[in-house]
């Protein structure tokens, strides 16, 4: 275990603007009126059926397309207003609408021009593969896109490792580049419309220009000018890791405690796939620290890392932060390595001695780390710690098998809950069972703030 003393408090970066988050989901909502105002305008309505259906659907799906890029596109003003568990939600709800109105899409114009043309449906899509512009682009698009998309799906992600199914969705961005310009050449409402050409085209630079610009410009300029390197290496416990980080300037790196990075640690072969490790200390001065779990490939070789190491990372993301917290009772709840990000918040949250809880759930006594700092958090700033020990029960539940279907137990640990800032972190299942205890104790949604541990 670390003896390593908490740092000191720090002044975090300033708070994410409110309307931050309306002014995106409106400007959202405002593209798909201007697609459909742009459908009516080019005759939809005069010329309604199978093809003008197309046409609706096919717009709808291109838009949901560039909104999903935008989504995940990384940028900063957006992931600070929403946040990534929010984000990978609507990307991943956004993907499988637009995907299925891309199915129709496909179906209504195939079965719209065989009609126009008395054609067999086949023949016709066979035609409209090999003769008309673009197609053949929007062909190999499509299979992309069906590919990402089957490898989305719950069951086939479990089965898959993190590093493959990450390369894999790698591909969505070559299938939307593939599966929209046959629009350019094709599309009546491109062709025929000076104004929804400049729409578009405006839509398709944005979405290209986002992913170039924090994708890939601001990551390589932040490298640059920090320039992280590992410093020190501690084992925590059983198959756990911290790595110590140092660089140029990190004091100027807008991250706050709660926060994850995309890492990839220059040490050979494999480098250039990215992990999600949270920041397990508070950020201070020239210092940052993730903590690690062997859970096999990339993160098995953490615990390798040699001082000196360099470092490459993306962010910082994720909005489990203490932006809105301005004082008062909190509670925290940690499963398992979930306890991370929380014990950075320690650092940061300014609570007062004795209005802070942090509840820590593992499966045996022997998984407990940081058990130093914990200590000096409860000694010094007076936190409480709870922790509860042992295996999974049947049924699923934040508290251990043993103590699983006990009403009221979250209230008689945190007496003061209903009041209280609540963060959670931990696995998906354990996470969604620890907040359906808090918001049953009274907690209002404001305050349930939560990060997953999937993918």
């Amino acid at each position: 275990m670390t003896t390593t003393a908490a740092p000191p408090q720090t002044a975090p970066p300033r708070s994410t603007p409110r309307w931050y988050a309306d002014v995106g989901g409106v400007a959202a909502a405002v593209s798909l009126l201007i697609v459909v105002a742009l459908w009516v305008g080019n005759r939809g309505l005069q010329d309604f059926g199978l093809t003008s259906a197309g046409r609706l659907t096919g717009l709808i799906a291109s838009d949901l397309l560039l909104l999903q890029v935008l989504l995940m596109a990384r940028i900063p003003l957006v992931e600070r207003a929403f946040g990534q568990d929010r984000l990978a939600r609507w990307h991943r709800w956004t993907g499988f609408t637009s995907f299925w109105l891309m199915v129709v899409h496909i179906l209504t114009i195939t079965l719209g021009y065989a009609a126009a043309s008395h054609a067999n449906a086949v023949a016709e899509l066979g035609d409209l593969i090999l003769t008309y512009p673009g197609m053949l682009l929007a062909t190999a698009g499509t299979v992309l896109l069906v590919l990402v998309v089957v490898t989305s799906i719950r069951v086939a992600r479990r089965k898959l490792r993190y590093e493959s199914w990450h390369l894999l969705h790698l591909y969505a961005y070559l299938g939307v580049g593939l599966a929209l310009p046959h629009q350019l050449w094709t599309g009546t409402d491109f062709v025929g419309s000076a104004v929804s050409r400049a729409y578009w085209w405006t839509l398709y630079a944005v979405s290209a220009g986002a992913v170039l610009a924090y994708r890939i410009g601001l990551p390589a300029w932040r490298n640059w000018r920090h320039r992280l390197v590992v410093t020190d290496v501690v084992a925590e416990g059983p198959g756990l890791t911290s790595v110590h980080l140092t660089g140029r300037r990190l004091g100027e790196l807008p991250a706050r405690a709660g926060q994850f990075f995309q890492w990839r640690f220059l040490d050979g072969p494999g480098w250039t796939r990215a992990h999600p490790y949270s920041l397990s200390a508070t950020p201070h001065g020239d210092r940052l620290r993730i903590t690690v779990k062997n859970l096999g490939d990339g993160s098995s070789r953490v615990g390798g890392l040699r001082p000196g190491t360099k470092v490459l990372v993306e962010g910082p993301y994720g909005k489990l932060t203490g932006e809105t917290y301005t004082g008062g009772p909190v509670v925290l709840m940690a499963c398992g390595i979930g306890v991370t990000p929380l014990l950075s918040l320690l650092g940061e949250l300014p609570y007062a001695p004795g209005e802070a809880t942090l509840i820590y759930r593992a499966r045996t006594e022997s998984e407990l780390a940081f058990r130093d700092e914990l200590e000096w958090f409860a000694t010094h700033r007076g936190v409480r710690i709870v922790t509860l020990l042992g295996p999974r029960g049947a049924q699923p539940s934040w508290l251990p098998g043993t103590l699983a279907g006990h009403d009221g137990a979250l209230q008689r640990i945190a007496p003061e809950i209903a009041g209280a800032h609540v963060y959670v972190c931990g696995p998906e299942a354990w996470t969604e069972s620890a907040c359906a205890a808090a918001q049953a104790a009274g907690v209002r949604a404001d305050r349930l703030h939560t990060e997953l541990f999937s993918w």
